[in-house]
């Protein structure tokens, strides 16, 4: 029995990721990150922090992919795309924290205490990134 690779799927089912942005000297950044990929509306959600080298590439460059793999490590699948980027910011019931509250909901459902998040939203200078998917490959090697 053979099944067929589907790369979105796997995009679905990740949490864990690498995403690449790109460095002023053109070079890759590649940092780890917990993505969630709306297969519906074709984008990927990472929550980031103001002020990391991703953050600030994307301010620069808005360009970037991510790649997840399989548990096994025998399946990979990589998303490109244009980023945009939303907030800091700096009131907890601004939309800013809203579209992070969104995120939240899509990726993990209810939180416990949504007035604790909102604050570090804030406190941590989060920012939304979302991605427009344009472009997904990937192989099951094994």
């Amino acid at each position: 029995m053979t099944s067929t690779f589907d790369p979105y799927t796997l995009l679905t089912e990740s949490r864990l990721g690498v995403l690449a942005t790109i460095k002023s000297d053109g070079l890759p950044q590649l940092s780890p990150v917990t993505p969630f990929y709306d297969q519906e509306a074709g984008v990927i959600h990472v929550s980031m922090t103001e002020g990391r080298a991703k953050t600030a590439n994307l301010r620069r460059d808005p360009r970037a992919a991510l790649e997840v793999t399989s548990p096994d490590g025998w399946a990979w699948a990589t998303a490109e795309g244009a980023v945009t980027l939303t907030g800091p910011g700096t009131d907890p019931h601004g939309p800013e924290v809203e579209a992070l509250v969104r995120y939240y909901r899509l990726a993990a459902g209810e939180h416990p205490d949504w007035d604790e998040y909102r604050s570090v939203m804030v406190a941590d200078r989060r920012v939304l990134m979302t991605m427009t998917v344009d472009h997904v490959y990937g192989a099951r090697i094994r």
